[in-house]
C-alpha cells in the first residue's frame, strides 16, 4: 500500500513548496494529480476550536459548538497525569468527529511570572509537572488518531512584544526550566507536530533557529514529527525552512512559497531541506488518512459529565479554618447562603484569545447552588464587573446586607476578561478595589464568609488571613459552576493542588524588574531560579506554596525509603494513611536536591508526583520514581546534561513547604572532563584527570617558591589564590612552565583517550 511519501520524488519544486504552507488559515493544501488531499488543523487546547465555514479571515470567531474543558491552569493543578490523558482522549474524539487531523495544544511554556496575559493557558511553573501533564493531553489526543501540536516552542513567557522580542536566556535556565518539559512530551509522548513560538531566543527567531528546530529537538530529542509555525511567526520563509520549520501557517499570497522554490532550484541545501519538510508534510496526511473515521454526533452529556469531574479535580482548596469548633466547608445542609459576586451568576469558565470555545452548555453556580439547596440560597451581584459602571454602592450595600441575614456567604471574585487574555500582558496581581471593597464590607456583616476565586493566574490575596475559606477555583470549562458546588457542598472532596506559587506582592517575584524587558529584550535575570525555587532559596514568604492544597480529609505519611535501582533511578516509597472520616485524594510530591553542589541549585526540586486517592481510614503504600536524567543539570563547560555523584536528599511532603518525610542516597555521578584551554585555572589543571598529574611537581614548586616570601600569601590563602589563576598567564611570572611548555601540557589533556 502507498503511503503519500512514496510521491515525493514525483513532485516539483514548486509542488513540494506548496506543500509547507497553508492553503488558507486552517487547511493544508492538497496535490489533486498525486492523491493528497488537504487536511485540517484547528485551535485547541483544552477545546476544539473549529471554525464554521462562514468564519471571519482572523479565526477567531463563530465556532462550532464542542466542550470547553477546564484550561491548562486548572487541569494542572490536579496534578494527575491519567486525568490529562482521559481529557486529551476526549478532545480526540470530537477532533475526529469533525474531521480535524491536528488539534493545536497543548500548551507547556513555563509560568515565569504571575503577569503573563497566556498563563491560563499553561501549565505551571514547573518543568516536569508541565512535561508530565503535557504528555497525558499528546497521549489521550493521539489515540484517537488525531494529531497533538505541542507549543509554543520555546521560552514564550509573556505577550508584550510577543512577535518580535528575544528572550535573552543563558544555557542553564534554557535546558533545565524552558526546554525540559518540552523534551519530557517529546520523547515520553512523540507528538505529531511542534509549533514553534513567535519570538526571538537569545536574538534569533524561533521560526528559523537551526539550533532549536534541528540540533535540539531532532537529533538531541529524536523528534521525527512536523514542526509547524504559530500563525504568522514566520520571518524569513527560506531562513526557516532550512533551520527545520516544516510548514509556515496561515496560507498566504504564495510569494514565500515561490521564493522557497526558486530557492531550491539554485541552492542544494535548500532543496535537501525542502524535500525533508515536503516530506514530513506528506507523513502528516499519511497519518490523517492512516486514522479510523469515527462518526458522531457527540455525546454531548458524557463529555459535559467528564468536564465537570476534571473541573472539581482542578479545584484547589486554598484555606478551611474552624470557626466555631468545625471547618466552614463543606457547607452543611442546613445552612442558609447569601451567595455574592457576579461571577456567580455570569462564569468566567475560559481565557480569551484564540482557545475561546464555543461551549455546548455552560453551568453556572447559582443555577448549580440553587439546584441543591433551594430557597435556602439567595443571590446579590455585589458588583458590576466593569468598576466604573454605576451603582456600585447600591450593588454593596445590598450583598451586605444580605450577607448579615444568611448563615454563610459564599463570595465569587476574580479576574474579567478585559483584565486576562491571550494579547497583553497583566499589568499588576491585585483583585478589582471595588471587589476588595464587597468582600471587606461582607466579612464585617458576616465572619463566616467564603472566597470563590475566577480567574486563570494567580492574584494577590490580602485578605488571606482574614477569610476562613477561600477556594482557588481557576477558570473551569464549561462545568465549572456545577464542579465548584460539588466542592462547597463536599460531594467531591477537594484534591487540587497548586502548580504555581502565590505570593504576596509582585515584587516579590523572581522576574520583577526582567519582565517584560524593552527595546526588543527581555533578560531572563533570575536564572534557574522560577517560580518556587525563587521563594525557597530567598527564603521569601509567600500566600501560599508550590504545591498547597487542603482536603476535607486528612493525610498522614510514615518513614520515606528511598533507593537507586539499577538502571539509576531513584525509587521512593512512603505509607500514607486516610485519617480523615471521608475518601479522598492525597498529592504526594518528591523533592530532590544534592546535599553539596559545584553548581547554583535549587533547595529543593520537584521530580515526581502522584495523585493518590486513599480510602478513609486506609494506607496506601505510595511509589514514586525519580529519573535519573531528572537529577543532572546542564554543565555549561561540556554542554550537556550532567548528574553530579554524591549524597542527594529525597524529601516528601504535601507541598514545597510541608515536607514530611525524607531520605538520603548515594548517586554515581556522570564522569566529565573538562577540555583545557590557556584560560583554564591552576584548579581545574590540577583536577584534570591527565593534566593534573604532569603538572603536580609544577604546583608545588610555586607553592614552596611562593612560601619563601614574607608569608602574607601562604597556606590556605596562597592556594585559593593560585587555585584561579589561568594557566595560559603562568610564563609571564618566571615559575617553571614555559608557553611551550603549556601548549603541550593542554595538548595532552585534549588528546583522545584510549
Amino acid at each position: 500500500m502507498t503511503t503519500p511519501r512514496d510521491h515525493l520524488s514525483e513532485l516539483s519544486n514548486e509542488e513540494k513548496a506548496s506543500l509547507t504552507s497553508g492553503k488558507d488559515f486552517w487547511t493544508l493544501k492538497a496535490i489533486d494529480r498525486i492523491g493528497v488531499p488537504s487536511i485540517m488543523v484547528t485551535d485547541g487546547p483544552h477545546g476544539l476550536r473549529k471554525q464554521a465555514a462562514e468564519s471571519d479571515h482572523l479565526g477567531l470567531g463563530n465556532s462550532v459548538p464542542a466542550t470547553c474543558f477546564p484550561p491548562a491552569s486548572g487541569l494542572g493543578s490536579s496534578f494527575d497525569p491519567a486525568l490529562a490523558e482521559r481529557v486529551g482522549v476526549a478532545l480526540g474524539v470530537e477532533s475526529a468527529i469533525e474531521d480535524v487531523a491536528v488539534i493545536l495544544g497543548p500548551g507547556i511554556n513555563i509560568k515565569r511570572s504571575p503577569l503573563c496575559g497566556r498563563n491560563f493557558e499553561y501549565v505551571s511553573e514547573d518543568p516536569i509537572v508541565s512535561g508530565v501533564i503535557g504528555a497525558g493531553l499528546v497521549k489521550g489526543i493521539q489515540s484517537q488518531g488525531v494529531g497533538s501540536s505541542l507549543k509554543h516552542f520555546a521560552a514564550n513567557n509573556q505577550e508584550f512584544e510577543r512577535m518580535t522580542a528575544s528572550s535573552d536566556v543563558d544555557p542553564r535556565p534554557l535546558r533545565e526550566i524552558y526546554l525540559r518539559g518540552f523534551e519530557r512530551v517529546v520523547k515520553d509522548a512523540q507528538p505529531w507536530t511542534v509549533m514553534c513560538s513567535y519570538n526571538k531566543i537569545n536574538g534569533v527567531y524561533a521560526s528559523q533557529d537551526p539550533w532549536l528546530l534541528t540540533q535540539v529537538l531532532r537529533d538531541e530529542w529524536g523528534f521525527d514529527g512536523l514542526v509547524v509555525s504559530d500563525w504568522g511567526a514566520v520571518n524569513d520563509r527560506v531562513a526557516a525552512l532550512v533551520a527545520g520549520l516544516d510548514l509556515e501557517m496561515p496560507g498566504g499570497d504564495g510569494a514565500p512559497d515561490r521564493a522557497v522554490a526558486l530557492a531550491a532550484d539554485s541552492d542544494p541545501a535548500v532543496a535537501s531541506a525542502l524535500d525533508a519538510s515536503a516530506g514530513r508534510v506528506l507523513d502528516l496526511v499519511g497519518l490523517a488518512q492512516a486514522s479510523p473515521a469515527v462518526a458522531g454526533p457527540l455525546d454531548v452529556e458524557a463529555h459535559h459529565a467528564l468536564a465537570r469531574e476534571v473541573a472539581g479535580r482542578s479545584i484547589v482548596l486554598l484555606r478551611n479554618e474552624p470557626v466555631e469548633g468545625a471547618p466552614l466547608l463543606p457547607l452543611a445542609p442546613s445552612a442558609t447562603v447569601a451567595l455574592i459576586g457576579e461571577f456567580a451568576r455570569t462564569p468566567r469558565y475560559q481565557g480569551g484569545g484564540s482557545s475561546h470555545i464555543n461551549p455546548t452548555r455552560v453551568d453556572s453556580a447559582l443555577d448549580a447552588l440553587t439546584a441543591e439547596l433551594g430557597d435556602h440560597v439567595a443571590f446579590a451581584p455585589g458588583f458590576a464587573f466593569d468598576p466604573a459602571a454605576p451603582g456600585q454602592d447600591a450593588l454593596r450595600d445590598e450583598a451586605v446586607a444580605l450577607a448579615a441575614s444568611r448563615d454563610v456567604a459564599v463570595v465569587f471574585l476574580g479576574l474579567t476578561d478585559a483584565e486576562e487574555s491571550e494579547g497583553f500582558d497583566r499589568e499588576h496581581i491585585d483583585l478589582a478595589a471595588h471587589q476588595l471593597a464587597l468582600l471587606d464590607a461582607v466579612v464585617a456583616a458576616n465572619p463566616r464568609t467564603v472566597v470563590v476565586l475566577s480567574n486563570g493566574a494567580v492574584v494577590a490575596l490580602p485578605f488571606a488571613d482574614r477569610v476562613p475559606a477561600i477556594l482557588e477555583a481557576w477558570l473551569l470549562g464549561q462545568a465549572g459552576g456545577s464542579a465548584t458546588v460539588d466542592v462547597l457542598l463536599g460531594a467531591v472532596n477537594p484534591s487540587g493542588r497548586l502548580a504555581e506559587t502565590i505570593p504576596h506582592r509582585i515584587e516579590d517575584t523572581p522576574a520583577f524588574g526582567n519582565f517584560p524587558g524593552s527595546n526588543g529584550h527581555v533578560r531572563y535575570g533570575e536564572g534557574i531560579l522560577v517560580g518556587y525555587r525563587w521563594y525557597d532559596a530567598r527564603d521569601i514568604a509567600v500566600t501560599f506554596p508550590f504545591g498547597h492544597g487542603l482536603s476535607y480529609s486528612a493525610f498522614s505519611y510514615g518513614a520515606v525509603s528511598a533507593v537507586v535501582a539499577a538502571s539509576g533511578d531513584i525509587e521512593v516509597t512512603v505509607p500514607v494513611t486516610n485519617t480523615g472520616s471521608r475518601d479522598g485524594r492525597e498529592v504526594v510530591q518528591v523533592y530532590v536536591a544534592p546535599v553539596a553542589s559545584a553548581v547554583e541549585r535549587a533547595p529543593r526540586e520537584l521530580k515526581a508526583f502522584a495523585s493518590v486517592e486513599i480510602a478513609a481510614g486506609a494506607t496506601a503504600d505510595v511509589v514514586l520514581t525519580v529519573r535519573r536524567e531528572d537529577l543532572a543539570y546542564w554543565d555549561i563547560r561540556v554542554d550537556r546534561f550532567v548528574v553530579e555523584g554524591g549524597a542527594y536528599r529525597v524529601e516528601v511532603g504535601a507541598s514545597s513547604r510541608d515536607l514530611r518525610g525524607s531520605a538520603l542516597v548515594e548517586v554515581g555521578g556522570d564522569t566529565v572532563v573538562v577540555p583545557l584551554t590557556p584560560e583554564s585555572t591552576l584548579a581545574a589543571v590540577f583536577a584534570h584527570p591527565i593534566a593534573g598529574p604532569m603538572i603536580a611537581s609544577t604546583f608545588a614548586a610555586i607553592q614552596a617558591q611562593l612560601g619563601e616570601g614574607d608569608g602574607v600569601l601562604s597556606g590556605e590563602a596562597m592556594e585559593k589564590m593560585m587555585g584561579s589563576f589561568p594557566i595560559g598567564r603562568l610564563p609571564s611570572f618566571g615559575w617553571g612552565l614555559d608557553r611551550a611548555g603549556v601548549d603541550q601540557l593542554i595538548a595532552a589533556a585534549n588528546a583522545p583517550q584510549g
